[in-house]
């Protein structure tokens, strides 16, 4: 969905994905030297209105070229991807999650785009995008968009507490803000204990990451003095709030929790403002957003980064269509009509400006520029599945020993990581 960040997709049943991919290029060969180019996209990735009028622009600008859009339900994408991949009937372009894309290129599957990363515009693409696009140093993800987590806050409640949200540049100045915030019956913010997403952040922040790689093999990295400082900050601003210390921002729905009335900031990307006025509407207009603060003024604090690359079978029959396309939707025009239809955040930190009128995608567009993604391994997913650091988390905030808990997630990662190594 809009905003949805992308870890993975769920397990579809292969026979299933293996009907769903058939008849994708049957009907390319049109018989009066045009082709087809076949696009699987993601649902609510791009509108209606969006794609009828960027096919209609791109097939005048290519008049040997028709365009067919299939889209794609993010339930079981993972598992039909694959399928595709494995036959002789895949799509010329699919859209993947950008933390997907090492598991479908270690499999052999994609075509290696890195040779057409200069006329790709790929001098700027988004870290966030581009690292995870990669693997095994060759570029087969092409950024797409962006979607990332910021502040969002009640701007009435701010301004009760004499708090400037335009100041607040740095982690000391959000600690103190928030401590000015936590008052009378209002929680200064509400921060579940596994929202794991927002750990790694802070652990980013101070030069560390939840793995590591070394001469192939991956090992959890939790344990890291640079990891426990993340944890640290995380304990320190979860305390400023009622959050549960043991359940994540689905469990109860944080958007909810702030519908109530009684909290002024949380964690989150900007689609959950809407979710807030949703539930109540007398906080209509009482919203804003500003980016996570970082250590220093001058970079803002490090933001996982979802989204989606544009990937290219290595059994498409267009190859070469299949990249003009890319092309055009990735490209300055395209990129920038999809950033304000779709209150994205575009593949390149030079088009930052294209949301400057979006306050929620501005907000997430100065987070995208410290942009970062999980390991960059295939064996990521099973950490995600069995997710120590949840776990973890909990842990800490209801006490135990900090650095035992982070040794022993370290090595239930590394384990996870290389189970099937």
């Amino acid at each position: 969905m809009k905003y949805r960040l992308l870890a993975g997709g769920s397990v579809f049943l292969l026979t299933a994905a293996l009907s769903s991919c058939a008849g994708s290029s049957s009907d390319s060969a049109n018989g009066d030297g045009r082709t087809t180019v076949d696009v699987w996209l993601m649902r609510d990735s791009v509108s209606a209105a969006f794609q009828k009028e960027f096919t209609a622009d791109f097939e005048k600008r290519h008049p040997t070229i028709d365009v067919k859009i299939q889209i794609q339900e993010w339930d079981g994408i993972g598992q039909k991807i694959t399928a595709a991949l494995a036959s002789n009937d895949a799509p010329d372009v699919i859209e993947a999650g950008n933390t997907q894309v090492a598991q479908f290129a270690e499999s052999g599957g994609l075509l290696d785009l890195s040779d057409r990363k200069d006329e790709l515009n790929g001098e700027d693409w988004l870290n966030g995008l581009a690292e995870p696009g990669s693997y095994a140093g060759k570029q087969y993800g092409i950024p797409y968009y962006a979607a990332n987590r910021v502040v969002i806050h009640r701007t009435d409640l701010f301004e009760e507490a004499g708090v400037d949200p335009k100041a607040i540049r740095t982690r000391a100045q959000w600690i103190d803000a928030t401590k000015k915030l936590n008052r009378g019956g209002t929680q200064g913010i509400y921060l579940p204990g596994q929202m794991w997403y927002a750990l790694a952040g802070f652990v980013w922040d101070e030069g560390g990451d939840l793995a590591e790689e070394s001469g192939g093999r991956w090992s959890g990295a939790l344990d890291t003095p640079e990891a426990t400082r993340g944890m640290a900050f995380y304990q320190e601003l979860q305390a400023l709030g009622k959050g549960p210390k043991d359940s994540d921002e689905d469990d109860p729905p944080q958007a909810e929790v702030m519908a109530q009335g009684q909290v002024a900031q949380m964690i989150s990307t900007p689609g959950g403002a809407k979710v807030v006025v949703e539930k109540n509407p007398d906080l209509r207009d009482k919203l804003g957003f500003f980016p996570i603060p970082g250590k220093t003024a001058d970079t803002p604090g490090a933001v996982f980064t979802g989204g989606s690359d544009l990937v290219v079978p290595a059994a498409a029959a267009r190859p070469e269509e299949a990249v003009t396309f890319i092309k055009e939707l990735t490209g300055d025009t395209w990129q920038r009509k999809l950033a304000v239809a779709m209150s994205y955040v575009p593949n390149r930190t030079s088009l930052a400006s294209a949301v400057a009128g979006d306050p929620g995608a501005a907000a997430m567009a100065v987070g995208a520029a410290n942009g970062h993604a999980t390991p960059n391994t295939p064996g990521w997913a099973a950490v995600e599945a069995e997710n120590p650091v949840k776990d973890y988390m909990t842990a800490v905030l209801t006490g135990s020993d900090p650095a035992q808990e982070a040794a022993k997630a370290s090595r239930d990662i590394t384990r996870a990581m290389n189970a099937g190594s």
